[in-house]
This record gives structure tokens, sequence and C-alpha cells, in this order.
């Protein structure tokens, strides 16, 4: 298969739909002969960054080891795998980042060092694993596809530090069949009810699945109900547990918000939980030049792209702008997944805004602008809006207007946005969960 021919073939696979647990991912992770074992090497320690050329260089036998860096949480993994991500690559370090979903095209989801993944070799892996797994029953689902792929390839490309991020949830996630060095927990609350719990301890124990035997814990600061429950696990499983509970304010983070400099205290804890060792200076260099668009990204002097998209992550996103603006407004162009809590996003968003603009966007699992129109009208009556059949005339018309502006509500929104103001809407590949 070609590139475009096998993103087809991945993206059928979604009529599978999303089957939680691990025997699957497992039995892929066999059959590709992914040595899953070497993804963990206890007690070595990384003291010598220059390694990382000399690995790369190495004979094919020269046996590489792997430090993996797993994260879950709610909201906040992606920022801090970015972090984590460009602090080991200042130090020197060859690194494997997988994170999800992407914004613009299926290569985002998996780097070395910095770098996507190219169209041949995506297409030659998924090639492969088309081929393996055509007569299997269950038939391995789109993120189980997904994970396997980045993990061969960053087993291929002889990476060292690998930064995994969770898909939903921790415990049955396709991505926690690895042995982590360490386990890592951002901010839990509400999201993807349907699957982990519509209680917070629910969604935590879903959470703190991620921790295993002895390998150590760090966690951002938790709701109590939360913090109950990543406590206990810890303990059950004998995992030694900190929490970073203090803002990261020694050097300059890219990231906006004072939220980043919560996310980076925790990406730094990781990385010294998980024994690696990273100099002062490549710490402020990664922090300094950390890149992780859609969180809010201030495009130009007049719109912020940002992909919050529940109602923490909303109530985060208008934190900040108060932050960045002070009482200063914003016209927001807002598009909203059907299974999200849109009653909370717009409630927190409300306080922000001066009116609504809502496009019509190309993910099938947006809710409808004129739905998302009546829940404004229920819930906001005295804020204007109006409705625009495509994103870049939604973004057109909010442009007419003096105001900055906010574009927001979904990371799958966020990336066709970005594509739009990029002037790559052909280039936009359809976004999965």
């Amino acid at each position: 298969m070609n590139y475009r021919e096998a993103l087809a073939w991945l993206y059928a696979t979604q009529r599978f739909g999303i089957k939680l647990g691990l025997e699957n991912i497992e039995r892929l992770l066999h059959s590709l002969s992914i040595d899953s074992a070497r993804l963990n090497l206890g007690s070595a320690r990384y003291a010598n960054p220059a390694r990382s050329s000399r690995a790369v260089s190495g004979t094919p036998s020269e046996p590489i080891p792997f430090r993996v860096i797993h994260v879950a949480g709610t909201n906040g993994k992606g920022s801090v795998c970015a972090m984590i991500e460009a602090i080991a690559r200042a130090a020197g370090y060859r690194t494997g980042l997988f994170t999800s979903p992407h914004l613009i095209s299926f290569r985002e989801r998996v780097r070395v060092n910095g770098e996507k993944m190219s169209e041949d070799e995506v297409a030659g892996g998924l090639t492969e694993i088309r081929e393996l797994i055509a007569s299997w029953d269950p038939h391995p689902t789109f993120f189980e596809i997904a994970t396997a792929l980045a993990l061969q390839h960053f087993q291929k490309t002889r990476c060292e530090i690998l930064v995994l991020e969770t898909g939903m949830g921790g415990r049955l996630d396709a991505t926690n069949a690895v042995q982590s060095s360490v386990s890592v927990i951002t901010p839990i609350d509400f999201d993807h009810e349907k699957w982990l719990g519509h209680s917070i301890d629910q969604i935590a124990k879903e959470k703190a699945g991620i921790i295993k035997p002895r390998i150590p814990v760090v966690s951002a600061w938790q709701r109590p109900e939360a913090e109950v429950i990543v406590r206990q696990r810890a303990e059950q499983c004998d995992a030694p547990l900190q929490f970073a509970n203090y803002p990261w304010t020694k050097t300059k983070i890219r990231l906006r918000g004072e939220h980043q400099k919560m996310n980076a205290a925790l990406a730094i804890a990781s990385l010294r939980a998980a024994d690696i060792q990273i100099s002062d200076d490549a710490t402020a260099h990664g922090l300094a030049s950390v890149e992780w668009p859609a969180r809010f990204q201030i495009w130009n002097e007049h719109i912020v792209i940002d992909g919050a998209h529940n109602p923490a992550g909303a109530r985060i996103l208008a934190q900040t702008w108060q932050e960045e603006f002070g009482s200063e407004r914003a016209t927001i162009i807002l598009a909203i997944l059907r299974d999200k809590n849109g009653a909370e996003i717009v409630q927190a968003l409300a306080s922000i805004a001066t009116e609504f603009v809502l496009p019509q966007i190309r993910s099938e699992r947006a809710l409808p602008p004129n739905e998302l129109a009546k829940l404004l009208s229920a819930i906001t009556p005295s804020l204007p809006y109006s409705t625009a059949p495509s994103v870049a005339e939604a973004i057109s018309a909010a442009q007419r207007t003096s105001e900055r502006v906010l574009i927001t509500g979904s990371l799958h929104f966020a990336g066709e946005a970005l594509a739009v103001l990029r002037g790559e809407s052909n280039a936009l590949e359809e976004c999965a969960q």
C-alpha cells in the first residue's frame, strides 16, 4: 500500500470501535517481534548523553536500552509529553514520542527526535500489520494498530527514551501493554464518561491503572477523591509515589499559561523519577523550545487557537485568556464533539466571550451548529451567535470584528482551523479518537 491507501485502510478499522483491553495489543506486539521486555532495564542509569550517537551508529545486534515514560490523565497529557521529549532531546538522547489525536497529519502521532514518521515508513509499517492481522478475530482497533506501529518504529530507529501518551483511560489502554520506567498522571477530571465512568473515583481508577508494581509514580495535584485512588493504587503496587504540587518557575517555558508551569514541574519530576540524567541547561533549553500546537497558540495578534475539549480544559482556557489579555473579551469560534459536555464547556467560555460563531466542521462526531446554537441560547441567552457553513467562512467572518478571535472546543476542530490558516486544507487528514 502507498501512504494514502494505508491510511484509508487504517481509518476503516474505526468500524471496530473502541475496545478497551490488552489481549489484542499484546498479541500484536509479540507477532511483530517487538521486544517489550527490553522496554525497561531496571536500575540502568543514563550518565552520558553522548552515548545517543553511539547507539544509533552501533551494530544492529547491539542492545539499546529503552526508558519508557508513560503518561495518563485527563488534561495536559500532550503538553507534559511534549515537554519531557523536548528536555530529553536537548540532553542528547534519541527520543520516541507517541501522542494522539493528530491535528492535521497522522504522522504527527509518531515522532523520533522531533521528526514526524515519514509517509513511506507509515505505509510500510501499516502494510506489514495489515497482512499480519488479516484473519484475526477480534480484529485490532485503530488505536491498537497505531500503538503497535509506533513501538515498531521506535525499535527500528533505535530510540533510547520513549514517551507514550495514553489514548483513553489507562488500565486497559493499548499503551499499558508496555512496561514503563515511570508512571505519570496529569490532573484527573471528567471526560470520556461513557467509557471511564461517571464519577471522579471511577475515572481515577482507570487512569491509575497505569501504575505498575514497584515502578515510580509521579502525579500532578489531584482532586481529593482522585488523590485517594492514586495513593491506594500506588500502595497496592508498592510503587514509590510523589506529587508535583509546585509550579516550575526557574526558567522560561514556551507554552503559555500558569498551568504549563505545573505541567513543566511534572515533566521534570518524571524524568528524574525515571533515573534519566538531565542537566539544568538541557531543562532550560527544552522548555524554552518546546512546541505543542493548539494549546493556547497565538497564531497572530488577532487569533488564538486552543484545543480545549472538556469542561476542565475550557475552564483552564478561560483562566489563561484572562492571564494573557485581562478583561478583554473574544469572538469565539466554537465547535464541540457530540459526546462532550457542551453545556459546561459553554458555561466556562461565556465569561470571556462577546459572541460565538458556530461553524460546520468536517468531523462526523461534531455537534451540528444548529444544535449547538440551541445549547447557547439556553445557557447564554444574552450572548449573540451566528453559524457558518465552513471553518474558513467562520474565520473570515470573525476576523471582520475588531476583537481577538479564539478558536476552540475540540482538538479535531483546532487541527482543521490550523490547516485553513496555513493554507493546507487539502493536506488535512481524517482525525480519529
